[in-house]
């Protein structure tokens, strides 16, 4: 078997090969991205700026006990009510919870050992979303980003294709998903709705029923003739004007966009595409997810929300929650394989933070943060792993420990964005995207 050397950035031998001299040669991050996305392509395989992403944010903190790191040989009140099965993959075993995720194993990674300090919903939310620590206690109600979301980023550096918008979200924001002093035109495209509905539509993306296409343009023509009001640039505060016309023309855009009306239109899909996912709200959100990335959207998190099991974790898991993710996932990540479509889409599935090792006297298990599993697949992720340990309580990360900071930069080097770079806010001030950490080289093959 060949073995890749790394070096402390995760670079490996071959890479400096590929890329000739790099740095003493005077390249750029940008121009040894474009050098790598030449040989990815030479290769078959997608390029960084050609990757998509489905984020599945179960909001809460999804317990990893019940889910990809079950404790068989712990003690009843740590290891709970379930069972462990083998997965597909030799030596790797998942909780009876995911029996279809076990049995397409070999089709995706599980991360075991990310973590960090922050046991507040809101806190853990904005340091997963963004790779920063929030720079004050969050509490568990509050919804703010002191940082740019990675979503915020994606779209900043792409920003609008075929009309489509290249961050979306559904059925509703995140608590840290926004793009702070990026500007408000690179905050999420919600999409609300049940798309399970057979009336199921997105609103703003058509015209009304009472206007024509002749219509349409004669009052776009009508408001640029009508809005002489001048727009002020500086370096540190643009003119919010800026803000309003870009919200405006993407608007346009998607209502004129051929490609977002059929993305949007999930009847298109055969019976059985749709039933693969399942017929739920969260099923079928997934479902569209694939569509959208399918047509050019760089970013899209279904928020799953529900996570926060205090009381009776074992029957809500086994009633409601898991078999929807569980067939949901595990359809999504079968349909985009089968599509050719892994290869350049990456589907994390993930929350704020993990539970607790012990179950509580509800019944239920409480905020832990030192230990979390993410599912992680295509876009160069190894195929039928796990990567990293908690301890035998599961209690916290044992073995190849990472932080969100290394979360965050694995996600933007597979998407070809600098995760050191400086950004300016709107203030002037320069704040790096992530403050240290790496990527973790194993997520990458």
């Amino acid at each position: 078997m060949s073995r890749t050397n790394y070096n402390c950035a995760g670079i490996g031998r071959r890479d400096f090969i590929q890329l000739g001299l790099g740095s003493a040669l005077g390249l750029g991050f940008s121009d040894i991205l474009h050098l790598r996305a030449a040989a990815a392509a030479a290769k078959g395989k997608a390029s960084p700026e050609g990757i998509r992403v489905i984020m599945i944010w179960l909001d809460g903190g999804p317990t990893h006990y019940e889910t990809f790191d079950p404790k068989p040989d712990a003690p009843s009140d740590i290891r709970g009510e379930f069972k462990p099965i083998r997965s597909n993959v030799p030596g790797i075993q998942y909780c009876e919870t995911v029996p279809r995720l076990s049995a397409i194993a070999d089709k995706f990674t599980v991360v075991r050992s990310i973590c960090h300090q922050d046991p507040n919903h809101g806190g853990g939310n904005h340091y997963m979303m963004t790779g920063a620590p929030t720079p004050v206690p969050v509490g568990c109600g509050a919804f703010v980003t002191f940082h740019p979301s990675m979503g915020s980023m994606v779209s900043h550096q792409r920003g609008v294709r075929n009309g489509l918008p290249a961050y979306v979200t559904a059925p509703s924001e995140t608590r840290s998903a926004g793009p702070n002093f990026l500007g408000a035109q690179h905050a999420p495209f919600v999409i609300g709705g049940d798309p399970s509905n057979r009336n199921f539509k997105v609103r703003d993306v058509v015209l009304p029923n009472d206007i024509s296409d002749g219509r349409a343009t004669t009052r776009q023509k009508l408001r640029k003739s009508l809005d002489r009001l001048p727009r002020l640039r500086d370096s540190v505060a643009e003119d919010p004007l800026f803000g309003f016309d870009s919200f405006y023309n993407q608007g346009i855009e998607l209502v004129a966009s051929r490609e977002a009306q059929a993305a949007f239109n999930l009847s298109l899909e055969p019976d059985h595409v749709r039933s693969l996912y399942g017929m739920s709200d969260f099923g079928q959100r997934l479902l569209l997810a694939r569509r959208l990335v399918e047509v050019g959207v760089s970013w899209v998190t279904c928020n799953y929300g529900g996570w926060d099991h205090h009381t009776n974790i074992f029957k809500t898991l086994k009633d409601s929650a898991m078999p929807k993710l569980d067939q949901g996932l595990a359809g999504l990540i079968t349909d985009l394989d089968q599509r050719g479509l892994l290869d350049s889409t990456l589907v994390i599935c993930l929350g704020e933070f993990g539970r607790t090792p012990v179950v509580n006297k509800d019944g239920g298990r409480d905020h832990w943060p030192h230990a979390m599993s993410v599912l992680m697949a295509g876009a160069g992720c190894p195929r039928g792993a796990v990567i990293g340990a908690t301890d035998w309580k599961g209690a916290y990360a044992d073995e190849n420990i990472h932080s969100p900071e290394d979360f965050a930069c694995t996600i933007y080097k597979k998407l070809g964005i600098d995760p050191h770079q400086l950004l300016i806010t709107n203030t002037g001030r320069p704040v790096s995207l992530v403050s240290g950490g790496e990527p973790i080289k194993e997520l990458f093959v």
